[in-house]
């Protein structure tokens, strides 16, 4: 069985139109081949219009939807009124971009188009009934979907789409027979299953959907789209995820995927103690033979400050396997943690010649420099980084870090803050980092607001969100809200004891909390999410 690997897209002028390069948006040479020729083929004759819409669809296929939109622009302006078969596959095309953009009015109107072209596409019908549910325009979505089903009376996209009308229109009841109806039609398809999970999570049925999801795994344990979309469910209903898998496991004891999806969505919300079970009961009972079995566990004794145990799980790992960075920058890590900076250089140093230009690396082995005071060198390799990941927060934010507090260059690290604020989607995601860049820029009622939004109004089943308070309060040197964060935090399972106890990296950490006697009694008390 295939091993589950770590978790989880201006009408143009006819003519005088300058040709994109291929090399500058698409990277697969084929492709770029393809796309020459057609180059070559529209230089020569600006007003051909099938060469148009055949750039344009291979440009919809590699997601560059700004070229596509221009080509396909062009050959609707092109192509002659009595070329209705090319008109209507046009206005789908463009239809389709839009979509994917979100304009979806323009999109409807393209979808008319075509249809007043072919009243009889099922495809042109199921995609205006699916545009028009995003417009919120539920009654003509619904009738649509109606005349999908006068086309073929079993077909699911009707029933589907019919029940997500539904709980729109809060009948519930209707959806479910909706649903069953669809299921019925297609039982033994495991793609009937993750869609009616996806319309179970819309009527709030998580365990429904969770059980969904779990059902298409059973029928095809390779399909990526049923696995992707519960490792994603862990991600904001991770109590029902953890109970469905829990569930399957007992009723399929032996089945080591279910154990390993359940291992693998724990660890990476923190539940380490967890995962480490189920990893090990997966090498114990020779489920699979994975070296990556022996990397995960030795990530969740790293963040339980097991370190001993962790370096002899990753060196059983490398043991079996030499070229896999992230596992090098893993035992870097853990000996960095116990004081062996060369031999954590060392380590770095490796996953780097598998990856020269491995961030995770580059960041390893620039804060082994700095604990050794060796600010330069860090400096150079946190540049390679940010030269490698322009827009990686954390890459920002160590930088800015090491120029303030270690090579007397505030300006320099005021700049790096500043490209931290212009990171788009930093309002609502807590490891943007955004509010510990505005509070060292001095903008502190933005800084507040910012972790205000994320700790009232994000989820933190794990209670990472809460870390990051404790660590913004640290900084902003209120321990009473610090401590308030830490407690809720640990309430939710944020069981990285490195974190709470030894991480001194850059200013995102609470180790001003660890001579308060209320931290430490905080930490004791939650004992148990440690092993302890």
């Amino acid at each position: 069985m295939k091993i589950l690997r770590k978790m989880l897209p201006a009408v143009a002028a006819a003519v005088m139109l300058s040709v994109p390069s291929a090399q500058a948006v698409i990277d697969n040479p084929i492709t770029q081949a393809v796309i020459a020729v057609y180059d070559k083929q529209l230089r020569e004759n600006p007003k051909d219009y099938m060469t148009w819409f055949r750039r344009a669809n291979e440009y919809y296929r590699h997601s560059e939807y700004v070229h596509a939109l221009d080509d396909v622009n062009n050959a609707l302006a092109n192509a002659p009124a009595g070329d209705t078969d090319l008109r209507f596959q046009a206005y789908m095309l463009r239809a389709g971009i839009y979509n994917q953009t979100g304009k979806h009015e323009q999109a409807l109107a393209d979808l008319n188009s075509a249809i007043a072209l072919d009243g009889s596409s099922y495809a042109a019908i199921y995609q205006r009934a699916n545009t028009e549910f995003e417009l919120g325009n539920y009654g003509a979505a619904r009738t649509d979907y109606g005349r999908l089903q006068r086309f073929n009376s079993r077909s699911t996209e009707a029933l589907l789409g019919m029940a997500r009308c539904s709980v729109k229109e809060n009948n519930l009841s209707a959806a479910t027979d909706y649903l069953q109806q669809a299921v019925e039609f297609d039982p033994n398809n495991p793609e009937i299953y993750v869609r009616r999970a996806n319309v179970r999570r819309m009527m709030g049925d998580h365990n429904g959907a969770v059980d969904d999801l779990i059902l298409a795994i059973s029928l095809d344990s390779k399909d990526p789209k049923a696995i992707e979309s519960l490792v994603e469910y862990g991600n904001t209903n991770y109590a029902a995820t953890i109970a469905g898998l829990t569930n399957a496991i007992q009723l399929a004891p032996n089945n080591g995927l279910y154990r390993y999806l359940r291992a693998s969505i724990a660890e990476a919300h923190y539940n380490y103690l967890s995962a480490i079970d189920d990893f090990q009961k997966i090498i114990d009972d020779r489920m699979y033979n994975y070296h990556g079995l022996y990397a995960s566990i030795a990530r969740c004794l790293y963040g339980l400050g097991r370190y001993d145990e962790a370096l002899a799980q990753i060196d059983t790992a490398l043991g079996t396997v030499d070229n896999v960075a992230d596992y090098y920058v893993l035992r870097s890590k853990i000996l960095r943690a116990v004081g062996r900076h060369d031999d954590a250089i060392n380590a770095a140093a490796k996953a780097l010649a598998v990856n020269p230009d491995y961030v995770p690396g580059l960041v390893e082995m620039a804060l082994n420099y700095i604990d050794k005071k060796d600010y330069r060198q860090a400096n150079s390799l946190l540049g390679e980084a940010a030269m490698a990941e322009a827009t990686n927060p954390e890459v920002l934010m160590l930088r800015a870090w090491l120029l303030s507090t270690f090579m007397n260059q505030p300006v320099a690290a005021n700049g790096y803050y500043e490209q931290v604020l212009d990171i788009e989607g930093g309002d609502d995601y807590v490891r943007s980092l955004r509010g510990f860049a505005l509070l060292n820029l001095g903008r502190t009622d933005e800084a507040d607001a910012w972790i205000d939004n994320i700790l009232r109004n994000k989820p933190d089943n794990d209670g990472l969100n809460n870390y990051y308070g404790a660590c913004y309060y640290t900084l902003r040197d209120n321990s009473d809200r610090a401590l308030e964060c830490a407690e809720a935090s640990l309430k939710a399972g944020y069981s990285d004891n490195h974190n709470w106890m030894n991480n001194t990296d850059g200013q995102i950490n609470v180790a001003n909390l660890r001579d308060d006697l209320r931290f430490l009694q905080l930490l004791q008390r939650y004992n148990s999410i440690f092993g302890k």
